[in-house]
């Protein structure tokens, strides 16, 4: 081979290579890309899922004090509403960049491999790793909630945001908290099947988001058991309306949201490309 041979070929390798990075990732590589992610955490022990969950169901609380803190400092003006709302994405920053279990991502994630295999022990893998993570997640709402409530750690302003916050996140009937439910679940479900093209925009494509959902006072199971959770420790909401109203509602929701609208619907746009490529 020539000198201008070699050359020639070494600027078609590279300009391939420049495509191939410039590329965004196709809709198959993504799917392949969460399936990956999906088996990992099936694989993973109940006792990391548990404590990986707990943790979510912690730090999730800095999206209703993020919000609280915002709606507390901000002048009583008709754009404050807006510009609060940013303070919800701080929890799923910490959880999600964080790498926790947090239930909602496992609405796509987890549901991935049962599409694919189509058979009992998939469906029960991740029904396990949904019980866990749920109840792990709702242990560390309640948590943090009883901190929050209890420790003297906000000023009277913020506290005050935060139960009011709290009460419009639980007054919502039944019905008005399923059907909010939906579209947190689609955003959610969304915001996985993005990150893994999103690279360096991780970051604002979390915020953008998770913003979203508070602006749309879209119902998430997870942020809002936190604000379930500080009403109930303080003895203003009882066991029975917190979950006929709030929390069976909005986990249907979100399951639906994210698993029956965005899952499902994704896998049928490319299940004829992965019987193809198998």
């Amino acid at each position: 081979m020539s000198a201008e041979e070699s050359a020639e070929l070494t600027t078609r390798r590279d300009e391939r290579e420049a495509v191939r990075k410039a590329s965004p990732l196709s809709s198959r590589l993504v799917f392949e890309a969460i399936r990956q992610h999906g088996e990992e955490e099936l694989r993973r022990p109940a006792s990391a899922l548990w404590w990986s969950g707990v943790a979510a169901g912690v730090l999730i609380c800095f999206s209703v004090w993020g919000e609280a803190l915002l709606r507390a400092k901000l002048p009583d003006t008709e754009w404050r509403y807006i510009i609060e709302n940013a303070g919800y994405s701080m929890g799923f920053l910490l959880v999600i960049l964080g790498r926790m279990q947090l239930f909602t991502e496992n609405t796509i994630t987890t549901v991935v491999p049962v599409v694919l295999r189509h058979n009992g022990p998939a469906f029960w893998r991740t029904m396990r790793l949904w019980a866990v993570v749920l109840a792990a997640n709702v242990v560390g709402a309640f948590g943090i909630a009883a901190f929050m409530a209890f420790a003297p750690v906000m000023e009277e302003d913020v506290a005050a945001a935060v139960a009011e916050l709290s009460r419009h996140a639980t007054g919502l009937t039944g019905a008005e908290s399923f059907y909010r439910g939906i579209p947190a679940g689609v955003l959610i479900a969304a915001l996985v099947w993005m990150m893994p093209s999103a690279k360096s925009s991780r970051v604002p494509l979390i915020i953008l988001f998770t913003w979203l959902i508070a602006l749309g006072d879209f119902t998430h199971i997870v942020a809002g058991s936190v604000e379930m959770a500080y009403l109930m420790v303080q003895n203003e909401l009882d066991i029975g309306p917190a979950l006929t109203r709030f929390f069976l509602p909005v986990l249907a929701g979100n399951v639906i949201g994210g698993t029956v609208v965005f899952t499902l619907l994704t896998w049928a746009q490319i299940k004829a490309e992965i019987k193809e490529g198998t």
